[in-house]
């Protein structure tokens, strides 16, 4: 059953890319690279209305609409569909799995056709330039050759940025919430721990886990539980839980007593289900060593050829802080960009972008329609 405003029911779909093999940044040949995307909307007859859609860590294709047999709707089913910010009455929307990911495009736990086995740690060390040239396959594959708008939020923002800093021909506009250009020091020390949880759990076996039937899965519910609490703002957390007991009431013991300690270890085991711990691992490396403006050049493709922004931040999200986000537009506007920022107001913190906050929602709607006049 669908919900009003949904694109239905969808269907993930693979594609094979790069038929000659894909080389990564770091110089190793993947000899395929296969990509699980999803489609909604219409294509015009010009091509000129397709908008990609950059997930975040823990993301995949189905950003919309609902599985065959599943209830549970697409990560951004509030934002896209008919009459929706993202108007899939208006706009063709792509949305794909990213490289090393473990949701249908090829990752770690990918077989390598050289050995028969899966990848696991010999799958090769990525860069955020890997995931955006897999993105530029795939929309050679589907035929379009300019987005209107390419968008994502956290590391789907980072995508975006990177993308539009190597190929700005290939979009009209970038639309870029709750992300950053340089993790903090902070930011990748969470990162390391939920790593290390994974990699110190015996079940890890060196990596070698996919081939020899164990998996660290205490470790990577570890690893999600502690980025979980990074998602949320204290206002969040102190709203949803405070310090209720998950049985009535408190009896001090080592086990799991509040409510908020319940609803950790359901994500943790939740995650389980859904996501592979070496793709863990490979994403968020990438996003510890993304630094693009490091580069003194990195801004003269699009200083060449001009793509507008929008960054969008929330008040309550201290993952990513609004000062992540203007950071980025200090270095656009220093280069003369046409760049738009807005703080949204929020208490739910860095996942506020998944949400369905009027203000937001309103945002990105204007900004589109706007894309959508110059088109027409």
């Amino acid at each position: 059953m669908t919900t009003p405003g949904s694109v239905g029911v969808v269907e993930t779909i693979t594609a094979r890319i790069f038929d000659d093999g894909f080389t990564t940044r770091s110089g190793t040949t993947l000899p395929v690279v296969d990509v699980a995307y999803e489609t909604y909307g219409s294509l015009n007859a010009q091509r000129s209305n397709a908008i990609y859609i950059c997930h975040a860590l823990t993301g995949d294709a189905h950003a919309a609409g609902m599985h065959p047999g599943d209830d549970r709707p697409g990560w951004w089913d509030n934002i896209i569909g008919p009459g929706k910010a993202i108007d899939t009455n208006r706009w063709f929307v792509v949305c794909s799995n990213i490289l090393g990911g473990c949701q249908g495009t090829t990752g770690p736990a990918s077989i390598n056709p050289g050995t028969g086995e899966p990848y696991g740690v010999d799958f090769p060390l990525l860069d955020m330039t890997d995931f955006v040239a897999v993105h530029r396959g795939l929309a050679a594959h589907l035929g379009i050759e300019r987005f209107a708008a390419v968008i994502g939020g956290s590391l789907g923002g980072m995508q975006v940025l990177q993308w539009a800093l190597d190929h700005p021909e290939d979009m009209g506009r970038a639309m870029i919430f709750a992300a950053s250009s340089r993790l903090t020091a902070q930011n990748i020390a969470f990162s390391a721990v939920g790593r290390q949880a994974i990699m110190r759990d015996s079940g890890f076996n060196d990596g070698k886990f996919l081939s020899r039937g164990t998996a660290p899965r205490k470790g990577l519910s570890v690893a999600r539980m502690l980025a979980h609490i990074t998602y949320l703002s204290e206002e969040a957390f102190q709203e949803k839980f405070g310090r209720s007991a998950q049985r009535g009431e408190l009896t001090p013991n080592f086990g799991i007593d509040f409510a908020v300690e319940s609803y950790l270890e359901y994500q943790g085991e939740r995650f389980l289900s859904r996501f592979d711990a070496l793709s863990y691992l490979y994403l968020t490396r990438v996003m510890d060593y993304f630094d693009p403006f490091e580069d003194p050049a990195s801004l003269n493709r699009l200083i060449a050829e001009p793509v507008r922004f929008l960054l969008v931040s929330f008040t309550s999200d201290w993952r990513f802080s609004t000062e992540h986000t203007r950071r980025i537009v200090r270095h656009l506007e220093g280069a003369g960009l046409p760049t738009s920022f807005r703080e949204i107001r929020s208490t739910w913190g860095h996942d506020s972008f998944l949400l369905e906050l009027p203000d937001y929602h309103a945002t990105v709607r204007a900004y589109l329609e706007r894309a959508a006049e110059e088109i027409a």
